[in-house]
């Protein structure tokens, strides 16, 4: 993150001495984007496209459920760095938050900081009523439709068990592939986990599940 913090500084001309540390980027709006996809196998290039056409010379991007604020440690990156008179632009307003409450503590944050918030998709700018009025509605939308969302899946379910075909979720982690990487390839697990853009804990998960079931 401090390699993030200083590469911007630079950016905005603050380390050579262009733009003094201690003047706020008021004077130099900047934007930043910030993308989003739920499920490792979901693809953030158009996002990032987008978000760049859009201006935003820094664009930080993870693959994380929108349902829940924990744990999005690239978006705290980009709430932490903001200065007043900047612009934290996404595409659309679900890529922020699917809760109407984590959607409106993220937009009071940017509120108090003097931070704007724009989506390149829909008329969202906080910068004008109906702007924050259109915010409001679509956030009220997008929770409606992750609780219905919800809802659907869980009926289904329950109708697969009662029909006797439900067979669960299909596992994320290919432990075999796993395992070939490191006999195979000789690859640690921190080079596993990025071959597979997974996280280190899923290669620990994985080989262990392998060592229980007699297969290391």
């Amino acid at each position: 993150m401090e390699r993030f913090l200083r590469a911007i500084r630079v950016a905005s001309g603050i380390l050579d001495g262009s733009v003094p540390e201690s003047r706020p980027f008021r004077d130099k709006m900047t934007s930043y984007g910030y993308a989003r996809v739920s499920t490792l196998d979901q693809d953030l290039t158009i996002q990032r496209a987008a978000l760049k056409a859009a201006g935003c010379g820094v664009v930080r991007a993870e693959k994380a459920s929108g349902s829940r604020r924990d744990g999005r440690t690239e978006l705290q990156v980009l709430l932490d760095f903001v200065q007043p008179g900047d612009t934290l632009v996404v595409t659309r307003i679900d890529r922020l938050a699917r809760s109407m409450k984590d959607l409106q503590d993220i937009v009071h944050e940017l509120k108090g900081r003097g931070v704007a918030l724009r989506a390149t998709e829909q008329p969202v700018d906080t910068g004008t009523a109906a702007g924050k009025a259109f915010l409001d509605m679509l956030g009220v939308f997008a929770e409606f439709e992750t609780n219905l969302r919800r809802e659907r899946q869980l009926e289904g379910i329950a109708l697969a068990k009662t029909r006797g075909v439900y067979k669960g979720r299909k596992p994320s982690i290919d432990v075999a592939e796993v395992r070939r990487l490191r006999d195979e390839e000789r690859l640690g697990p921190a080079a596993i986990a990025r071959r597979l853009g997974i996280g280190r804990t899923s290669v620990y998960r994985a080989l262990g599940a392998a060592m229980v079931a007699g297969r290391v």
